[in-house]
């Protein structure tokens, strides 16, 4: 086990000293730590998943029209979109475990930081070679429903106790939404990309996907994930534009372009869920 931590205390050192060769990321963990530099690379893979949400939501309404579908994924399942595919499993990792240290930090009061910061590393690193191995496999088999009943009773027992712990606190309402929306997601986020690949054809078979999200347990998960995801991501980038535009009216201006674009995602993916 030392063997072990030294070896992973040399990598990172090594990693460290590499980053800090890239300009602006040198220059800010000087002056501002790496925890600042952690906090911009949390926002940045966030706005991808935001970007990856759309863009999912988008893809997927094809389904009313299975050929087109079809032809969408005999084109994305060439070899550069597989990569593009297997490499969002860095974001979604990252965002979701140091979201979940974050949660650590801010409602359970936990100060291991250093710890809880190299198991995000650690446990980011594991994850997206599981997820390689499976995707290269592509023979895996599972129940979505044992699958998805398993993730939901753990999401919800996870955003119950930061619900306990945060409600009565003087934080506002919508804070309090995104951090219960992000215990939520927590689970939820990196078990559906894993699940894509758990059971290829579920992911890629467009009269497989449409006969899982006829099901009504299905349905259930999907309209939860799709409210969650979209809450948690309009929160995390109306917190951008407050951070860096100044002005008041920009605020409000940057708030109702987020809710429509939001709102409209929000009742495709209705739409989707609902009546495909």
């Amino acid at each position: 086990m030392e063997t072990i931590l030294f070896a992973y205390n040399r990598m990172e050192q090594r990693l460290l000293k590499k980053l800090e060769n890239f300009p602006l990321i040198g220059f800010t963990a000087k002056n501002r730590g790496w925890h600042f530099v952690l906090a911009w690379i949390h926002r940045g893979a966030g706005l991808l998943l935001v970007l990856y949400v759309w863009f999912h939501i988008n893809t997927l309404a094809a389904l009313a029209t299975p050929e087109v579908f079809a032809l969408k994924m005999k084109f994305f399942q060439g070899v550069f979109f597989v990569f593009l595919e297997w490499t969002l499993a860095v974001p979604v990792i990252f965002h979701a475990l140091n979201g979940g240290r974050l949660i650590l930090y801010e409602v359970f009061c936990s100060r291991a930081d250093a710890a809880i910061t190299r198991g995000v590393l650690i446990f980011s690193l594991l994850y997206t070679g599981l997820l390689g191995v499976m995707m290269i496999r592509s023979d895996q088999v599972i129940s979505p429903f044992i699958f998805w009943l398993c993730l939901l009773i753990m999401s919800i027992s996870l955003s119950f106790l930061v619900v306990l712990k945060i409600w009565p606190g003087e934080n506002s309402a919508g804070w309090k939404l995104q951090r219960i929306t992000g215990s939520f997601l927590l689970p939820m986020i990196p078990a559906h990309l894993l699940f894509m690949h758990l059971q290829p054809a579920i992911g890629h078979d467009a009269g497989m996907i449409i006969a899982r999200m006829q099901f009504f347990f299905i349905k259930i998960v999907d309209l939860a994930l799709l409210a969650a995801g979209l809450y948690h991501g309009g929160y995390g980038l109306l917190s951008i534009i407050k951070d860096y535009l100044p002005a008041r009216f920009l605020h409000y201006c940057g708030a109702i372009l987020i809710i429509v674009i939001m709102g409209y995602f929000f009742l495709a993916g209705v739409k989707l869920t609902l009546f495909i």
